[in-house]
């Protein structure tokens, strides 16, 4: 999945009346400390959080709005209640018809730690009974109707690679120059490429469609319903 932005900071200022000359002067409140969030570790501080919002297009159409409406709304209630707040809305794009609840593909797609915990610590008793497809990050494996499949390092870090770019389209130049080294046996060149993705495809069988060709462009893992990703537990060496 990749991410569009939007950045802004909040303009409204909220206008309060002074109080009449002839009415009594309230005494300044205590200052009492504010109560401590329990999610907060002694030590540490909360600097703002995060609302995740699961919706898309067609569903915020039926409801009489659209996602930049919604942003907008939720951006002026900020200020109002929070001159002084600062706001950055962030969009989760996904490939169409991907499966999932929107508010899941939101998480994930902004890298909520509980949501990638969630996939990642997936049991292995759940997998073997749903079958599908299971691309194991962490164990460099791929499973197919809880069979695992023979992948080669080098399709298994072009498929690596896709996935952990769900939803974007990747072009041949930028496979090539991530995947190959200079001391490599092989001589890279971009029908290269499409002979690797022609092999991974064969190998994911029914499942070939989750590797998208763009064409003129290039490729795209685009997730299904039957497709589950098992995260590495410290930081993929896919740099991105």
């Amino acid at each position: 999945m990749s991410l569009a932005h939007i950045d802004s900071s909040p303009t409204s200022r909220r206008l309060v009346a002074a109080p009449a000359a002839s009415a009594p002067v309230a005494p300044a409140p205590s200052s009492a400390p504010a109560p401590r969030i329990r999610a907060v570790p002694d030590g540490a501080e909360a600097r703002g959080f995060v609302l995740y919002v699961g919706i898309d297009e067609a569903k915020a159409a039926a409801a009489g709005t659209d996602l930049g409406r919604i942003v907008e709304a939720l951006k002026q209630l900020t200020a109002e209640i929070a001159p002084e707040a600062e706001t950055y809305a962030a969009v989760a794009l996904a490939p169409e018809g991907a499966g999932g609840r929107d508010v899941d593909v939101v998480r994930l797609a902004l890298q909520d730690p509980a949501a990638i915990a969630k996939y990642r610590h997936v049991p292995e008793e759940e997998d073997r009974a749903s079958g599908g497809v299971v691309v194991d990050i962490s164990r460099k494996r791929l499973t197919l109707d809880n069979e695992n499949s023979a992948l080669t390092y080098k399709e298994f870090e072009l498929l690596q690679y896709l996935v952990l770019r769900e939803g974007r389209t990747i072009e041949r130049a930028e496979l090539i120059s991530s995947l190959w080294n200079a001391s490599d046996d092989e001589v890279p060149n971009e029908r290269t490429i499409d002979v690797h993705v022609r092999r991974l495809r064969s190998k994911l069988g029914r499942y070939e469609d989750i590797v998208r060709t763009v064409r003129g462009v290039g490729y795209r893992f685009d997730r299904h319903a039957d497709v589950s990703i098992r995260y590495a537990s410290a930081p993929s060496p896919d740099l991105f």
